[in-house]
């Protein structure tokens, strides 16, 4: 029963900031990419393009996660563009650039605590892509073989 319980709590919280995180995005294509241009690391022409299509991956995956269709790529999918947010937060705040996160907000400036927050939604992802194998080895079963799918 926990287990289905994590499972659920899971992917309703990495779903829901999905989603929403692609929502305010699309809503306010102008905000996002302001704050696309201020992380000073993709050229002026490609600013826009992001601004506009990436937006629609991140509401995808929200409703992917929330669906539970294809989870486990789903979840994979989330782990790394969390993991690739949090380097590039991480990178762009030690360079020292005052930049907009741009992540659930457009009035989130880059810190510690932002890089903080991404790396800790990294868990979620995390336990969603590796569950089975996690409950089996808990349980003393042998890890069943990693899927062609």
């Amino acid at each position: 029963m926990a287990w289905r319980v994590l499972h659920w709590a899971c992917r309703i919280l990495l779903g829901a900031l999905f989603l929403y995180s692609g929502y305010i995005k699309i809503a306010q294509p102008l905000q996002f990419s302001a704050a696309v241009a201020g992380y000073q690391v993709v050229p002026e022409t490609w600013i826009w393009p992001i601004a506009l299509y990436f937006p629609w991956l991140e509401a995808a995956l929200g409703i992917g996660l929330l669906a539970g269709w294809k989870l486990r790529h789903a979840a994979g999918a989330a782990a790394l563009l969390l993991l690739f947010f949090t380097v590039l937060l991480t990178v762009t705040w030690s360079r020292g650039i005052q930049a907009n996160c741009g992540c659930l907000s457009f009035d989130d400036p880059i810190s510690p605590a932002t890089i903080a927050r991404d790396s800790l939604l990294l868990i979620p992802a995390l336990y969603l892509l590796l569950e089975d194998r996690l409950k089996n080895s808990l349980a003393g079963a042998p890890s069943p073989p990693p899927s062609a799918a």
